[in-house]
């Protein structure tokens, strides 16, 4: 990809803008963290040059400062709701991101499950995190939301949740997904250090949609793309044009929610502190964008990927047809089609002439190489091979997989495992890092493994859940018809 943000820059200026709103904020200032902490990779995607670990190199900058309360919605716990882009549940992408946390000797407070209403699962979430000595707090509904602010700011609203005890002047309050109860978590706790004679504030920091830009700039329709789920949308912030009569960009829950969120902070405060939801923000993103023409075509590129995802998810049986058609109405404000991305012509053409299932992977020159499935191996493991076949320049002839490993490996998975003999890219993996030890070629076909990081590939079907893990952990990002790769309701791959 060609670099069209600058990171460096980012990290300067955002961090310099946090620390000067800690400076203002009193004694403690309560950061909302829109967006993932770590591996933000549709930032990455859309902002080429915007590193995934940004956000959590940004808390780093400021460690000395920071302590971080994780916040998880008690009905996403018993819905089981996943994080798509790691294939996770939402409670245990809370332990991967206390561990990401502690390995980097970032404070984790604590974390508070929230909306909490009896729900067994989060019952036995709570359970499993005091076992393992990790402070957690519940919160329930808040008494009065979001109409009556007088209960609302009270003893039976905000009052009502325990106070969590926190040192740091700032308090970043994250969760692994939307809907998570960060906003009532901050003003809960502003409201017991208001009781307590504590002068503190409240600031959000989001991403998307970046504020500055127009709104239909392709990055932010690529937010919108990436939470057709979510139904948000992008409005101009009515509040900021009447305040400053400047043009600043926002999206459809923060502008809904604001006019309760100031009379809250008012409250609570006893001080008209924000004109607008722009105010509260601290993203400076949209200043480091170094070229924008990169920049709007990788969003266009997003778009499309959130196309097949909801595609794919709809035959799984997860998101309505609501979410694929939301994606369909940006698509045509970008003017774009499902060709526009290049793996997916060919992908098709290949299936449709093969009658097998194809993958098509682009490489860095342009280049668009295919697999497909054989009676060795899925269509995604073969389209791999060829793929660092072709960039280390191996003829085609020349076969990397020996027979004396491939043979054992077929084996166990056939007989002793008792699954399907069909080699996964994981399994193609493990064979040629076996066969290398023998082979020069292969070690050389090896290198360029980390070279398809950031390479777009289409499959012609719903690949399974092993090759899908892979290709994410090589960072190629993937999509693929909603077509099942077999008609068995039940498969061991």
């Amino acid at each position: 990809m060609k670099s069209a943000f600058n990171n460096e820059k980012y990290l300067c200026e955002q961090s310099k803008y946090i620390l000067d709103r800690i400076d203002n904020s009193g004694r403690r200032l309560y950061l909302e963290f829109g967006g993932k902490l770590f591996d933000d990779y549709h930032a990455s995607r859309v902002l080429p040059g915007f590193k995934p670990a940004s956000k959590i190199e940004l808390i780093r900058r400021m460690q000395s400062q920071a302590e971080i309360i994780v916040c998880i919605n008690a009905y996403t716990i018993e819905k089981h709701k996943i994080r798509a882009d790691f294939g996770i549940t939402y409670d245990i992408e809370v332990f991967r991101l206390i561990d990401q946390l502690r390995s980097i000797k970032i404070d984790v407070n604590s974390v508070v499950i929230t909306q909490f209403m009896g729900q067994v699962a989060a019952d036995s979430f709570k359970t499993k995190l005091e076992r393992r000595n990790i402070k957690t707090y519940i919160h329930k509904p808040t008494k009065g939301y979001p109409t009556d602010v007088n209960i609302i700011v009270s003893d039976e609203g905000y009052g009502a949740n325990p106070y969590i005890e926190t040192t740091k002047p700032l308090v970043i309050v994250t969760s692994p997904g939307a809907g998570g109860g960060k906003l009532a978590t901050c003003m809960s706790q502003l409201y017991h250090e208001s009781k307590r004679g504590i002068n503190s504030s409240y600031a959000k920091y989001e991403t998307f949609p970046i504020w500055n830009l127009p709104l239909d700039h392709p990055v932010n329709i690529a937010y919108e793309a990436a939470t057709a789920d979510l139904n948000d949308i992008n409005m101009i912030d009515s509040f900021h044009l009447s305040a400053y009569g400047e043009t600043a960009v926002n999206y459809n829950r923060d502008l809904a929610v604001f006019p309760v969120l100031k009379s809250i902070l008012e409250r609570i405060t006893g001080k008209n502190v924000y004109k607008s939801p722009t105010d509260m923000g601290v993203n400076m993103t949209g200043f480091c964008i170094e070229d924008n023409d990169a920049v709007a075509e990788a969003s266009r590129q997003e778009v499309l990927r959130r196309y097949y995802q909801s595609l794919c998810d709809f035959k799984r049986g997860g998101a309505g047809e609501e979410v694929t058609s939301r994606i369909k109405v940006l698509m045509s404000q970008l003017n774009i089609v499902p060709e526009h991305r290049a793996p997916v012509g060919l992908c098709l053409q290949k299936t449709l002439e093969s009658g097998r299932n194809v993958v098509a992977i682009q490489l860095p020159t342009g280049e668009i190489i295919t697999g497909k499935d054989n009676k060795l191996m899925t269509a995604a493991a073969s389209a791999l091979l060829n793929a660092v076949k072709a960039m280390a320049k191996i003829s085609d002839e020349i076969h990397l997989l020996s027979p004396a490993v491939l043979e054992p490996m077929l084996n166990v998975k056939g007989n002793i495992v008792g699954g399907t003999s069909l080699l996964t890219v994981y399994d193609v993996l493990l064979c040629l890092s076996i066969c290398a030890v023998t082979n020069p070629a292969i070690g050389l076909a090896m290198e360029q493994l980390p070279k398809l990081s950031y390479c777009d590939a289409h499959a012609g079907y719903i690949i399974p859940v092993a090759d899908e893990n892979m290709y994410r952990a090589l960072n190629i990002w993937l999509t693929c018809e909603p077509v099942f790769f077999t008609e068995k309701l039940y498969f061991d791959l």
